[in-house]
C-alpha cells in the first residue's frame, strides 16, 4: 500500500473536519453520553474551528493518503500551555494522531509518527510530547513501541460532562 504524507490545505477544511469526527467518534464511543459526544464533535470539529486551526500557520496539519483518499492525520504544533514543564525544552506538541479504523495495522500510523519525529528532528526540537487516554492501551503500546515514554504527567480530558484522564507521553530526540 503507497502511503503518502501531504499538508492540509484550507480547501480541505470539510474533509478534516469530517475525518476529526469520525475518528474521534470511534475512538471514543462508549467512553461518554452520546449528548457529551455529539456536542464535543460540534465544538472542536466545527467548520469554522478547524478553518481557524488551518489558517494559523504555526499550527500544522497532514493528511495521510492512500489512493488520494485521507485515511488518517495528525496535527501538531510548538505549544507549551498544557503542561508547562515543557518549556525546559524546545518542545513540540502532537495534538492530534488518528487514523480510519480500517487502515489501523496497515502502516499508516507509523508512516506519520515517523514524519513527525524526522520533522522534530530537523527543525531541531528536543521533545515531542502528547496525551493519550489512560484506558487507550492500543495507542499506549503504539507510542511506547516507537520510544515513548509515560512522563508521570496527566491531565483531565472531559468529554462534555464526562471525566476523562489523559497520559501525558514524551520521546527526547
Amino acid at each position: 500500500m503507497n502511503i503518502l504524507i501531504r499538508r492540509v490545505k484550507e480547501e480541505d477544511v470539510e474533509v478534516l473536519s469530517e475525518l476529526s469526527k469520525k475518528t474521534f467518534y470511534d475512538t471514543f464511543t462508549g467512553t461518554c453520553s452520546e449528548k457529551d459526544m455529539e456536542d464535543f464533535l460540534e465544538e472542536y470539529f466545527n467548520l469554522n474551528q478547524v478553518k481557524k486551526e488551518l489558517s494559523d500557520n504555526t499550527d500544522f496539519y497532514y493528511f495521510a493518503e492512500v489512493e488520494s483518499k485521507p485515511v488518517g492525520y495528525i496535527r501538531f504544533k510548538e505549544d507549551y500551555e498544557a503542561l508547562e514543564t515543557m518549556r525546559k525544552w524546545k518542545a513540540l506538541e502532537l495534538k492530534r494522531f488518528y487514523v480510519l479504523k480500517e487502515y489501523h495495522g496497515k502502516g499508516v500510523a507509523d508512516i506519520l509518527i515517523e514524519f513527525i519525529l524526522n520533522y522534530a528532528k530537523n527543525s531541531h526540537y528536543e521533545v515531542v510530547w502528547l496525551g493519550v487516554w489512560e484506558f487507550n492501551f492500543r495507542a499506549q503500546n503504539f507510542y511506547r513501541k516507537k520510544g515513548f515514554k509515560d512522563s508521570g504527567y496527566s491531565h483531565p480530558f472531559p468529554i462534555g460532562n464526562t471525566p476523562q484522564t489523559d497520559l501525558w507521553y514524551w520521546k527526547f530526540i
